[in-house]
């Protein structure tokens, strides 16, 4: 089992990383916007940052296994903040083609990054709960390890949003990139001086086949975590915040506030899953609570469309923009709880010793679904505005309702992969 110090040092190197990753997603969709860049220009900026997570997932999964957690977390922040530098030395005198290009490449860093930290941290939380207690309490411990992880994570993903706009408003792009890339380097000492065992390193030797070898429970869970985020990236990342400033007319630092109150929420409600679902004790009843959820979650964003569609039901713009944003921080709340079961699944669904694997398998599968939302909420927010984004998050989550139904749900033993 690993050290608890050691796991909390790496929860909190995530966690720091977390707040500049949510800031600089605002920082680049709020300049290049300003900057004149189109809603399909825009997505274009996020595209390597999601593609690379794919890749960055797959193998670092097997990084992790291979030679421990620590490397990945250290390379993670050593990246994030080249990234950062990168940006900050953007020429805005360059043509465009140039801009697109030199930004997705530094997006593209950051993605990998972004999901060498994740993986690191999330791999960490089963190395911490007892093997002896893998029945039905270190089940329930384990739900509440991993929920309150990613509750936390995605409240400061909140709070960065918010910060990213605060800091473009105040001090302009290139010097918040610099406050941000020096507040990682100082994370990443005071990380390499605490941390010195190597979590998550498998006992046994790595095959090739290993990487492609998983249960048809991990298989069932990624491809319905592919569509999950999916659903969300086709109108969180370029169609609300460009319709709150372009159409409703907000501030910077209004549409970022809004952004954060909405993942904070989302984070906050994420952490206290265990505690609405007392009965998620297991993978079978973990099964059985994202099948309800998903069915659930698929009917908000058809609904909001619907009221949101001109003449629909006779709503002025105001009334309008009141249903989108009640309606978005109720499938916040509900997609929330999606979120973690799924992350508690994963993990349940998997041995210790190969755990960061199956973690970087599973958060392949998320990355995809976030590069397929990503690309489509610019094409699609551009060829037919956001009530249009909204119908394709419902058929999304429609997919993916019906992909849980397959889990299994009986209380046996899982068979494990590898």
């Amino acid at each position: 089992m690993a050290n608890v110090r050691d796991y909390a040092a790496v929860t909190a190197a995530y966690w720091a990383f977390t707040l500049t990753d949510g800031a600089l997603r605002m920082l680049v969709l709020l300049h290049f916007h300003r900057l004149g860049f189109s809603p399909v220009e825009l997505a274009f900026l996020f595209l390597l940052y999601e593609g690379m997570g794919i890749l960055t997932n797959f193998f670092g999964g097997w990084i992790g296994a291979r030679f421990g957690l620590r490397l990945t977390l250290f390379a993670g922040l050593a990246v994030q903040i080249g990234a950062l530098l990168m940006l900050s030395a953007m020429n805005p005198a360059w043509t465009m083609a140039l801009s697109v290009a030199y930004v997705m490449t530094a997006q593209a860093l950051s993605g990998v990054a972004k999901d060498l930290t994740k993986m690191s941290s999330k791999s960490a939380v089963k190395l911490v709960v007892k093997e002896d207690a893998a029945g039905g309490g270190g089940q329930g411990l384990l739900f509440r390890w991993v929920a309150l992880l990613t509750g936390s994570k995605n409240a400061l993903k909140g709070l960065g949003f918010f910060l990213g706009g605060l800091l473009l408003e105040v001090l302009g792009f290139a010097p918040a990139l610099w406050v941000m890339a020096g507040m990682l380097a100082l994370v990443l000492a005071a990380s390499l001086l605490r941390l010195k065992a190597d979590m998550g390193k498998a006992k046994s030797p790595i095959k090739g086949r290993d990487l492609f070898s998983k249960t048809r429970e991990i298989n069932l869970l990624s491809i319905a975590r592919i569509f999950l985020f999916a659903s969300r990236d086709v109108w969180f990342v370029v169609g609300v915040p460009i319709f709150l400033y372009s159409t409703l007319g907000w501030d910077f630092d209004a549409v970022g506030a809004f952004m954060a109150a909405w993942v904070i929420g989302y984070g906050m409600v994420q952490a206290s899953v265990p505690k609405l679902l007392r009965r998620t004790t297991d993978a079978a009843t973990g099964a059985r609570a994202a099948r309800v959820w998903a069915g659930v979650l698929a009917l908000i964003p058809a609904a909001i469309a619907a009221a949101m569609t001109p003449g629909a039901l006779g709503l002025t713009g105001g009334d309008s923009a009141a249903v989108l944003i009640g309606g978005l921080l109720v499938f916040g709340a509900v997609f929330a709880v999606n979120s973690s079961v799924h992350s508690y699944l994963i993990v349940a669904y998997s041995d210790a010793d190969k755990v960061a694997m199956n973690v970087g398998f599973y958060y392949m599968a998320n990355a995809v679904g976030r590069l397929g939302g990503t690309l489509a909420s610019g094409v699609i927010y551009q060829l037919a505005g956001l009530t249009a984004t909204l119908w394709a998050s419902a058929a999304m989550l429609a997919v993916s309702f019906l992909v849980t139904l397959a889990l299994p749900t009986l209380a046996a033993e899982p068979e494990r992969a590898g």
